[in-house]
């Protein structure tokens, strides 16, 4: 028998490495995203649903899967979660077409939201509050931060060497080894009685308002922004978002209870989150596009070079946290989102002969840092303006913030890079469309940062006693019952 002080943590290393996969595949695709394109003959619009049918379904069913673990059992939810996980992506490795890898992808951003949340859950009732649990939930957003990084590592050789759909694989035999750890290492918990309400309509409409905005953006290029397909996606994600609040207002036990959002530094907060998520995801899917259509570097030799973001990201997020406690958030996510900014900018005069040194190395080391430390400031803020009883669906929706705008963004460069390039030389056409796209994310920083100034406020936070302040998006996912 494993001794209860041994076997927690255990626990929390089996935990880790389910937090290091989901945040793993969200970011490896990015490097193996062109050698899908050519190898399932995807177009560019339909290159960006690889990458947003995971991102839609994590963020948009990310509280549902944490009350859902909660009500179910925590560790029932999270093998369910882990076999689904395990099981699309051995699907999204034999993809014979477009649309079963992108249907594929929608599935394992349901896992992934399932998963997330009921891990955090379970990390949470092994360790008792105090320095035990702050130590593993550092722990556990490092895990998260260091798959961000893994991805560029390891996608590029298994891409390279064995094909895009290794990325893929690499999954199977990981979720077996959870799958087997789990029942010897995780307790069962769940909810009391006295919790058990249930909002699934309310993710499901969010969840289906977010699919029709987001397609309504990548398709307008095409159809046209006042077309009848194009006007009537944008009416639908209206009606659905307006359904949606209704829902909420009405709900016993609702996914995102509207009061939390009424004060203006937690919704400031997610706002802030959702447009730094939209320039994150949106600058990497583009500098992705541009580094191995344009520039012909291999994904190993993209990986290696961009692995300069991340490790500033990294390097931002603590530099932001000590600076956030001196000034303040709103000084640390202007000045984060102002480097955001610049470094898109920066990546917006890039040429069709470009040079990694000269051309990306210097957006990217500013980008990164801002990233960092405006993820940190936009976190404690949203978290800072929720009672303490609310803290863990706060959290929640934070995360899913983030994962949502970055699927928006995703949209919007692929939107802003097919509007270019008519009649022009197809690299000059596609560098030209990739100009667009990285001002676009500017654009996006910029008015985040307009939203840093009115709606974050100038004093430090205060976070509540006993509690630790969750930040970054690498792995700190908290959902489901916030608890007492």
């Amino acid at each position: 028998m494993i001794a209860d002080n041994a076997r927690r943590w255990y626990a929390l290393a089996l935990l880790c490495v389910a937090g290091f996969m989901v945040i793993l595949d969200a970011q490896i695709v990015l490097l193996a995203l062109p050698s899908i394109t050519r190898g399932l003959g995807l177009s560019v619009d339909g290159a960006q649903w690889v990458m947003s049918a995971y991102l839609l379904t994590f963020g948009g069913l990310l509280l549902l899967g944490g009350r859902t673990a909660d009500l179910l059992g925590r560790r029932r939810v999270f093998m369910t979660g882990t076999f689904l996980f395990g099981l699309s992506s051995l699907l999204c490795g034999c993809a014979w077409s477009a649309g079963v890898l992108i249907a594929a992808r929608a599935v394992q951003g349901v896992s992934a939201a399932v998963m997330a949340p009921s891990a955090l859950s379970l990390l949470v009732d092994t360790f008792e509050e105090g320095h035990d649990r702050n130590r593993a939930l550092a722990i556990w957003s490092g895990s998260g931060g260091f798959g961000a990084t893994a991805a560029l590592l390891i996608g590029g050789p298994l891409t390279d060497v064995l094909g895009w759909q290794w990325v893929f694989f690499l999954n199977v035999p990981v979720a077996l080894l959870l799958l087997t750890l789990s029942p010897l290492l995780l307790r069962e918990s769940r909810t009391g009685a006295r919790s058990r309400a249930y909002d699934p309509a309310g993710a499901l409409t969010a969840t289906a308002a977010l699919v029709a905005c987001v397609y309504a953006v990548v398709e307008a290029p095409r159809a046209g922004w006042l077309s009848a397909g194009t006007t009537g996606l944008l009416a639908a994600a209206v009606l659905l978002a307006a359904l949606f609040i209704r829902i909420e207002a009405r709900s016993t036990a609702p996914l995102v209870p509207l009061r939390l959002l009424r004060a203006r530094t937690v919704s400031g907060g997610n706002l802030v989150v959702f447009l730094l998520g939209a320039a994150a995801f949106g600058m990497s899917y583009t500098l992705s596009q541009y580094g191995q259509g344009v520039l012909g570097y291999s994904p190993l030799q993209f990986g290696l070079a961009n692995v300069v973001m991340p490790v500033g990201a990294v390097v931002g997020s603590y530099a932001g946290q000590a600076l956030v406690t001196r000034i303040g958030v709103r000084p640390v996510a202007v000045g984060g989102l102002a480097l955001v900014g610049a470094g898109s900018l920066l990546l917006a005069g890039v040429p069709v002969a470009g040079a990694f040194v000269r051309d990306l190395l210097p957006g990217l080391l500013l980008f990164g840092p801002g990233l960092g430390a405006c993820a940190v400031a936009g976190s404690i803020a949203a978290l800072t303006g929720a009672g303490e009883r609310e803290s863990g669906v706060a959290s929640g929706i934070n995360t899913a913030a983030f994962q949502i705008g970055g699927a928006f963004g995703v949209a919007v460069v692929t939107s802003v890079a097919l509007s270019h390039g008519g009649g022009q030389e197809r690299l000059a056409a596609l560098t030209e469309g990739y100009q667009s796209a990285f001002t676009a994310c500017a654009a996006l920083a910029a008015v985040g940062l307009a939203c840093a100034l009115v709606l974050l406020r100038r004093a430090r936070p205060r976070p509540a006693p006993g509690r630790p302040v969750e930040h970054g998006h690498g792995g700190a996912v908290v959902a489901g019952e916030p608890r007492p």
